[in-house]
């Protein structure tokens, strides 16, 4: 395990090395730390150190470039997420129709887009940090993209310290990378706040949705309702 201050680019181009070459990296995000893999025996190993259900999709973790590349979504929506990253650099994950012909699914095995994706959708995690955002450069430059989720046991909340991390989550990693606090933390263990970008309805009610919530009404008279979907 590495306890070093960290070099984002140096860190980026290590968990994306990683990944890649068919490796687990544990790395920080600004929402949460995460665990990350490009393969299929990742994915799977990722799946089974969490002990998290394959009926819950993976995310894929992006940029807003990667967005307008790979994301089919109307112009509204496009504006808001744009909003959000640019104009008040906040976190955000979205859910959304994905162009199923871009190298970054073209390149991913059948069972990581099995896994990645959902009905046609896939959640794509943006603005979380230096490091977070340098590997999805890399992503996009190479057509590679990194999958992976929150890094900890299914259902026990994100951590935000690396110590925090469960040692069955940890120790399946080929990369851990302790970086300190993360940026942002939430009392419910959430991670980044995941808008469906076809109904503007939460999927997670996480870090910053208040703040995600203003910048929709304010602006794009989006009312944002405060319950999940799903939520009875």
């Amino acid at each position: 395990m590495e306890q070093i201050k960290a070099d984002p680019a140096a860190d980026a181009k290590a968990v994306f090395d990683t990944a890649v070459n068919g490796g687990v990296a544990i790395f920080r995000t600004d929402v949460g730390y995460a665990i990350v893999g490009h393969t299929e025996p990742a994915i799977k190993r990722i799946y089974e150190a969490k002990q998290r259900s394959f009926s819950k999709p993976c995310g894929c973790f992006g940029s807003l470039a990667m967005f307008d590349e790979i994301i089919d979504i109307d112009a509204r929506a496009r504006e808001f997420v744009r909003a959000v990253i640019e104009d008040h650099g906040l976190p955000i994950s979205i859910v959304a129709p994905f162009r199923s012909g871009h190298p970054i699914f073209q390149n991913a095995a059948p069972f990581v887009l099995a896994n990645a994706t959902k009905a046609g959708t896939v959640d794509l995690l943006m603005n979380a940090g230096p490091t977070h955002d340098a590997i999805a450069a890399l992503a996009l430059e190479t057509g590679k993209g990194v999958f992976g989720s929150s890094a900890n046991r299914s259902l026990t909340g994100s951590k935000y310290m690396f110590g925090d991390i469960e040692p069955e989550v940890r120790d399946a990693v080929d990369l851990p990378l302790d970086r300190g606090p993360t940026r942002y933390s939430h009392p419910k263990g959430l991670g980044s706040t995941i808008i469906d970008l076809q109904t503007f309805r939460p999927f997670r009610i996480g870090i910053c949705f208040e703040e995600i919530r203003s910048i929709a009404a304010r602006s794009f008279q989006i009312d944002i309702p405060a319950a999940t979907i799903g939520a009875t």
